[in-house]
């Protein structure tokens, strides 16, 4: 049988939640596996990007292991169960994609990713506003390039990367007007279109803004911590002066490194 190991993992989830299975996984619910369901799912993409198949695999695993096990609990309830959710899938994947199972003419990326939008806009007939169906859930900063997308596709966009700049600076002087005010709440809120304006940059650029912070959280850890290496004293005592010589020691250092690879 192809799928035994698969068909055996349901059976060992099934006897994990039974009554006389493992008190932890029988303890569980929907909202006390929300944790895990996004924490395996970064650790999956942690392994993406480090290129670590055996890990990625692993990885995979336990993501595999929260729709199992959230599957499993709705069975139990009489909701529904993982043949229900694998048909759903299986349904509309054949659905939006025409081109494949059926008879429609679609030939590049671009155009299936169109038709994708339209065949799910004709499933989701309750939805009436371009920003229904956001998840409430994501990263902010992924959530932001979705809000944004969606508002451009209506055709609320600047007119030219210049007035999308000076959007951007404007956001900045009013931050610093709420800074002088001293008032915490109202920096706040311009903090937050100071981020959102720079991620409309972004998407004017065709750049992902959550891929570019992830590398520069990325390169900030790499440079600090070749500062900790390269330090001949505690970096608390290191003064302004003494840490922004060290930082570029630091960064000099990696460059250097990097052209010789």
């Amino acid at each position: 049988m192809k799928y035994k190991n698969l068909e055996e993992l349901v059976g060992v989830i099934a006897k994990l939640r039974a009554p006389d299975g493992c008190p932890w996984d029988r303890a569980q619910t929907h909202s006390s596996l929300r944790p895990n369901m996004l924490e395996e799912a970064y650790e999956a993409v942690d392994a993406i990007d480090d290129n670590d198949m055996a890990h990625l695999r692993e990885e995979l695993g336990d993501v595999l292991l929260q729709v199992l096990l959230h599957s499993q609990i709705a069975s139990e309830k009489g909701d529904f169960d993982i043949e229900d959710v694998a048909k759903e899938l299986k349904d509309k994947l054949i659905h939006r994609h025409p081109h494949v199972f059926g008879d429609a003419k679609i030939g590049t990326a671009d155009e299936v990713k169109e038709a994708w939008d339209k065949l799910k806009a004709e499933e989701k007939k309750e939805r009436i506003s371009a920003m229904d169906g956001l998840s409430r859930s994501q990263a902010a900063l992924i959530a932001a390039q979705k809000i944004s997308k969606r508002a451009v596709k209506q055709g609320f966009e600047w007119d030219c990367e210049d007035t999308l700049y000076e959007c951007i600076m404007s956001e900045f002087e009013e931050f610093k007007e709420a800074s002088i005010e001293g008032n915490k709440e109202h920096m706040e809120e311009e903090f937050g279109d100071i981020l959102f304006a720079t991620v409309n940059l972004a998407r004017w650029n065709k750049i992902d803004a959550e891929q570019a912070l992830l590398k520069a959280n990325k390169k900030f850890e790499k440079r600090f911590r070749k500062m900790e290496d390269l330090a001949v004293k505690p970096l608390t005592e290191y003064s302004f002066e003494e840490y922004d010589k060290l930082w570029k020691q630091a960064k000099k250092e990696l460059n250097n490194r990097k052209e010789k690879i």
